[in-house]
């Protein structure tokens, strides 16, 4: 095997596999480390598995939204096929097909533990104790993702909790699940195990799905309580003990007792044992970077995913991932490297547009600023709210539906900063609202983008009456000129 490379890349999850392909394309040659599975967390315990558990609760809860076939819909979700579903796409935990893929990309595939050794090297040691040292002629891209955060609970740690690992690749469903935490992995695996028949306890220190508008988290809190999960929310979990029947968890809120206990309180870095101290970096940090995902002071160095802490979002590590991969390629052919805002080699979008949609019953989509982080921002805005419910189509999607759309304009520019949805399949509203923050969008040119009817799309039209046309001044500028309440019925 050729130990040099033009790249080297630690960690063979979708971001790593992104920057090497990017790279492979752009003429170099790369190595690619991975001790576990190629594919990493998204593949076979994340995005994938918990997507698959999740499914077939919507397609179930949205069936019985609609007359005729709410009629027709008989029982609860078949447990056993939901978990054969989750295994399949899980790829049954085998990177076969992955590795296949990267061999076919022309990547070097490198199993074993890699550390970076000395500048531009990297060590790595096979399973069965071999060891390879590779040199990377141009760059090193750490691509090594997060773990879960285990929190100071007394007893915690001792009592062998489920972090996401375990909750998305289980073979048999508890009788009953405690979960610590109100984030995304635990408002979705509280709606998965309530689906799948488990009793859900979910223990939150605040409210749910903080850092996004208020409403999101009370919605899902409010659904959640009506599928017969337990939501206990400002609760402090201070003990968690093991026992022959389960686990007992002591709270602010009284004792709760379940078969397993999840903890799902947030992430760290995976950089522990992959020899940052050889760069002067501190194991276990977050690897901080500029918008080129450089690490500053390291012109060899790249940090791409969860590891950099940007946006802990598989398609947003993606989206660094061809950033990276292509400047690494420009650099190292003599191209024009673009790396000043919104360029080609420039990750722009990490601090400014950032979708995400949490796949609870009803679904959370957002994308950009909330309110409350566009004033921190010191924008001037306005905010704009209207209930989903009242949009023609979505009255035909789902009888009594039930939802909120909020739209946060810059009232200096008019363009939006940001949009949150919360209803019933309004993952698909999401792109659209991407595209107009990320392009600047004018709101008065948005409203030629005419939403088709009758589709849940219509919230567009609505949101922008509320606002009112903005109006351009005798100076070109736009002013707003707000609307009055519009019926959805039109």
């Amino acid at each position: 095997m050729d130990n040099d490379y033009d790249l080297i890349v630690l960690g063979a999850g979708a971001v790593g596999e992104n920057v090497a392909d990017r790279a492979v394309q752009g003429g170099l040659s790369v190595a690619l480390v991975e001790h576990e599975l190629v594919g990493g967390e998204c593949s076979y315990w994340a995005c994938m598995p918990s997507k698959a558990l999740l499914r077939p609760a919507q397609v179930l809860h949205a069936a019985r939204q609609v007359p005729g076939a709410a009629q027709a819909v008989k029982g609860p979700v078949d447990v056993d096929a939901v978990l054969a579903h989750r295994d399949y796409y899980a790829s049954n935990w085998s990177d076969a097909g992955q590795a296949r893929w990267v061999a076919n990309a022309g990547i070097a595939l490198v199993r074993g533990h890699g550390r970076i050794t000395d500048v531009k090297e990297v060590t790595v040691t096979a399973a069965d104790g071999t060891v390879t040292v590779l040199t990377a002629r141009h760059a090193v891209a750490v691509a090594t993702g997060s773990d879960p955060f285990m929190a100071d609970i007394d007893g915690l740690a001792a009592a062998q909790p489920w972090t996401a690992r375990e909750a998305t690749s289980v073979k048999n469903v508890p009788a009953s699940l405690a979960i610590i935490g109100g984030g995304v992995v635990a408002t979705e695996m509280a709606t998965a195990y309530a689906s799948l028949g488990a009793q859900v306890h979910l223990i939150s220190r605040h409210g749910l799905l903080d850092g996004m508008e208020p409403f999101a988290g009370a919605q899902v809190a409010a659904s959640l309580r009506e599928m017969g999960v337990t939501v206990h929310l400002q609760t402090d979990t201070k003990r968690v003990t093991r026992t022959r029947q389960g686990v007992e968890l002591e709270t602010t809120a009284g004792r709760v007792v379940a078969d397993e206990v999840l903890v799902a309180t947030g992430r760290i870095p995976r950089t522990r044992g992959i020899g940052l101290e050889t760069v002067g970096l501190t194991e276990g940090d977050w690897l901080v970077t500029d918008d080129s995902l450089q690490v500053p002071g390291v012109d060899w160095l790249y940090a791409v995913g969860d590891v950099n802490h940007r946006a802990l979002l598989t398609h947003q590590g993606k989206y660094q991932a061809r950033a990276a991969g292509d400047r690494i390629a420009a650099r190292a052919t003599g191209a024009t490297v673009h790396d000043d805002p919104w360029g080609a080699h420039s990750a722009t979008a990490d601090t400014h547009a950032v979708p995400q949609v949490t796949f609870t019953i009803p679904e959370v989509a957002s994308v950009g600023l909330t309110a409350q982080a566009a004033e921190a921002a010191g924008y001037t805005i306005r905010v704009v709210d209207y209930k989903l419910g009242r949009v023609a189509g979505a009255g035909v999607h789902a009888n009594g539906y039930k939802g909120t759309a909020r739209m946060i304009v810059d009232e200096e520019r008019h363009v939006i900063l940001g949009v949150t949805f919360v209803g019933q399949d309004v993952a698909d509203l999401l792109h659209a609202a991407t595209i107009a923050i990320v392009g600047q969008v004018p709101l008065e040119r948005l409203w030629h983008a005419v939403p088709a009817y009758p589709t849940i799309s219509e919230i567009w039209l609505r949101l922008l009456e509320t606002y009112g046309r903005p109006q351009p001044d005798p100076d070109g500028a736009s002013t707003s000129a707000q609307g009055p309440a519009v019926s959805a019925a039109r």
